[in-house]
């Protein structure tokens, strides 16, 4: 644990709010396997290259995210796998489009693994009555379904999704909705996310949070006007800092 501004830590806050892809568990890993395995069942449907899936796919995700902004659906596999459909001329295919998707988020979640110490840090957070939120990009329903998937479902009172807020981080809409659903008693908020922008940033510009930032490998600590707070590599330092703050543990 790095801690960056001791002043913000002189005491507990009074919520907290979590980032999820990449900050509770390693997204590359996860999304890795599950590109591998939709690019297999395309090559075998259709008899292509390797190289063709990737070229199709890559120009369906840019041009819907191109088109969508920082929306939650310009995170959506269902498009970028109709796009891509589109682009190699055979049409949207809507259930084609379908089967790959569901391939996509079975092998993404089947290959998905919290970090070490999310659920105990969270426990820990439980014990102190602090309230918790996800503040998520994504669309709601598979981000639901990863929160359900992880056991996570009664560790958190309440998520806030880019879907709901109509915006993603760092746009401060889904903090201000986060912080509307919890009620927190007082204005120490602490964020802990992993992506210097959108989290750190966002969070510390548009809601004045305490920044944590979960780093590991591809995930350097955010500097400059993106620079966090506090940085940490494992959860379990984590609980120690707020053990220290809260418990008055050495």
């Amino acid at each position: 644990m790095k801690i960056f501004n001791p002043g913000r830590f002189d005491r507990l806050p009074d919520a907290f709010l979590f980032d999820t892809d990449n900050t509770l568990y390693p997204y590359e890993p996860a999304h890795a396997a599950a590109r591998r395995a939709v690019r297999d069942k395309v090559v075998g449907t259709f008899s292509i290259a390797p190289e063709d899936f990737d070229r199709a796919f890559d120009e369906a995700r840019q041009q819907v995210k191109n088109r969508l902004q920082h929306t939650a659906s310009s995170h959506s596999r269902l498009l970028y796998l109709q796009r891509m459909l589109e682009i190699m001329g055979l049409g949207s295919q809507v259930l084609l489009a379908l089967d790959f998707e569901q391939t996509y988020w079975r092998t993404f979640l089947g290959n998905a693994t919290l970090f070490d110490g999310v659920k105990e840090l969270l426990d820990d957070i439980r014990l102190l009555g602090i309230p918790t939120a996800i503040v998520t990009d994504l669309t709601a329903q598979i981000q639901f379904r990863k929160v359900v998937y992880f056991g996570l479902d009664h560790y958190f009172d309440y998520i806030v999704t880019s879907e709901e807020a109509g915006f993603d981080k760092p746009h401060e809409a889904p903090f201000r909705i986060a912080l509307e659903k919890m009620r927190p008693r007082g204005d120490r908020i602490w964020m802990v996310g992993d992506n210097p922008v959108n989290d750190i940033r966002g969070a510390r510009e548009k809601i004045d949070a305490v920044t944590l930032q979960k780093i590991h490998e591809g995930t350097p600590v955010g500097t400059g006007e993106n620079a966090p707070d506090a940085a940490f590599d494992d959860f379990g330092a984590l609980r120690k800092l707020i053990g220290r703050i809260g418990f008055g543990n050495e």
